[in-house]
This record gives structure tokens, sequence and C-alpha cells, in this order.
């Protein structure tokens, strides 16, 4: 019997997302800079605290041999490049005290590492997660459609909005409700808000889809294989709520340019899992270091084009919406 997260691994890396809604953006190019390459500052700041870049390694894995190596590199780069690197669910180290496939702040001096739980969990599970991993922030994780796709998912989900409440108001780091790539609508974002909740990522369809992975796994509703909103389409959603609620978006990025577009719609950051999950697999740690490296320079270079010195002055940029988001959205004016 293969185990369940390797099994997220090896069917993540076979998905290809029929459409990402990426692809249906264009930013306005701006001749005229005010500003020379180097005055360009990538830094952003949520969850409690300012980071040198606005773009960080999501949630993948762990609780397996292979889950072990992926994060040992996954973590190495993370070091190396000074982003944040978020382990996947600490669940199954929660249930094996032997696990070792976390990467530890003792194991990589100077790694900016948080950590993630499933809302299911009570918050004291969440304690013990903070305690042993010491996080810069925990991501809670909601995975609805996953959770009842799974034949051993959960089936109880009312308390899920205790738990979060549970998790504001008695963890001492800093707590991100997150999406696994569904998608999070305006009415979860207002009422993670209404419970105490400060930053969400929004995770939406266009990358890795864990509808697709537990059909794989054995399901038979493929037709669910693309249930959710898009990354942009989330965005474009929760525009009314990023004055008050900090909000992260991930599903689907897969270079700087889409990295771009996520700010410029109200992201205070951006995660990325299966683009980092491929270079690791592909490549030796050293290369992925400098790939990643070069997309700390490529958002310089986009954002010197559309003639901003800082991420915040994304937000003022214009674009033009396509197909399927244009027929939801049209074309904003500056503000």
């Amino acid at each position: 019997m293969t185990n369940r997260k390797d099994d997220h691994i090896k069917f993540a890396l076979k998905y290809e997302a029929p459409y990402n809604s990426f692809d249906d953006m264009e930013l306005i190019h701006s001749s005229l800079p005010d500003y020379d390459l180097d005055d360009i500052d990538l830094s952003t700041h949520f969850a409690g605290r300012d980071f040198d870049f606005p773009f960080y390694i999501n949630a993948m894995t762990g609780g397996s041999e292979k889950g072990k190596a992926v994060n040992r590199k996954l973590a190495q780069v993370a070091q190396a490049t000074g982003i944040i690197m978020v382990t996947g669910s600490y669940s199954a180290a929660l249930k094996n005290d032997q696990d070792d496939s976390y990467p530890r702040q003792e194991e990589f001096p100077g790694l900016l590492l948080a950590t993630n739980i499933g809302i299911d969990k009570p918050y004291k599970l969440g304690l013990q997660t903070v305690e042993e991993m010491k996080p810069i922030f925990l991501q809670v994780h909601v995975n609805l459609m996953q959770e009842l796709l799974m034949p051993e998912g959960e089936r109880e989900f009312k308390s899920w909005k205790s738990n979060l409440a549970d998790y504001a108001k008695e963890t001492p780091v800093p707590i991100i409700l997150k999406e696994v790539g569904f998608g999070m609508d305006a009415k979860t974002i207002k009422k993670a808000y209404e419970l105490g909740i400060k930053t969400v990522d929004i995770s939406g369809r266009g990358g890795t889809s864990f509808a697709y992975i537990e059909n794989k796994r054995g399901g038979d509703r493929s037709y669910l294989n693309e249930w959710g909103q898009t990354t942009l389409q989330s965005l474009l959603n929760a525009k009314d709520m990023v004055d008050k609620v900090e909000v992260l978006a991930s599903g689907g990025v897969r270079n700087p340019l889409d990295m771009i577009k996520c700010l410029v719609l109200g992201a205070k950051a951006v995660g990325l899992s299966r683009t980092v999950l491929e270079l690791v697999e592909r490549y030796p740690v050293e290369k992925v270091i400098a790939i990643v490296n070069g997309w700390k320079d490529d958002l310089r270079l986009i954002m010197c084009a559309l003639n901003c010195k800082t991420v915040e002055e994304l937000q003022k940029v214009d674009y033009i919406l396509y197909g399927r988001l244009r027929k939801a959205h049209t074309y904003r004016k500056s503000k």
C-alpha cells in the first residue's frame, strides 16, 4: 500500500491544469519610469513582520521518507535564498513522535520556517505543533472538497469554525487560514475575519488539484477535478476585504510575472508549491537556488517596467482582463 503523502507528490507532478487564470490578465506597460532598477524594493509585510521578498515556498509534504527528502531540498533552497518555507501538514508528526520528515530550525540555522495543520485538529494540537516546530507563523488549512472525496476523509465539519476561533485566540504565533487549491470566497474571508483571523491564503484553482489527486487515488468523481475558483478570480472577489485582511495568493503560480499579477490584485505575498517541487525534483539544489534568486531579479525588472518602486505601489497598476475573467469582471481604472 502506497503512502498517501507520496501519492500526493506523484499525482501533483502529473496533473496539468486545463486552464490557468493568469493567462487571462495583461498588465499595462509604463514607458517612462520614475525609478532606476536599483531603486526597486521587494520587501513586504504580513503575519506581524517584514519580509525581504514577496514570495515563499508553500506547504507541500511531510510524513514519509519521500516527503523528508523533498523537504530537505526545499529547506536548503529557502535557507540559501532567504525566503519562507512552509512545511506540509504536521499531522503526521502529531501521530508519530519518531517522524523526522520535517525540517527544524536547529538543522537549518536562519531558515524562515513556518508550518501547517488541518482545521479539523483542535487548537491544543496546534499549540503542540508550535512548541515542536517553532514556526514564524502557523497555517491552518481548509480542504473541504478533498476531505469529501477521500474515502478516509473527514465527515464532520461543524467544529471547524469554533476550532478556527480557538486558533486565532490561543495560538502564540500568527495564524494564516489557507485553502488548498479550491479558492477562498469572500464570504469565507469575512467569516474568518469575524473569528479573529487577520491573514488568509486564498490558494485558488489552477495549480495542484486535490480533487484530481484523490480521484487518481481511487475516486470516481473526475467531473469534480476542476472544482473551485481560480486564483485570480478569488483575488478579484476578495478585493473588498484587502483593507481589513492580509491576503496571500497561491495556486498555479508559475513564474515572476504570475507573482506580480497577484500583487497587483492586492496580495501581500505569493506562495509557490508545484513550481518549486518540479524544480527540486528535476535539478540539483544549487541550480534551484540560482533560479529562485533569479526570480528576485525578474520581479524587480517587471516592477520597473510597471513604474512601481514598492510592492504596495503595484496595486495602482492598470490591467486588462480577457476570457473567463473578463466575463466576470471589467477593466479597473487606477485608484
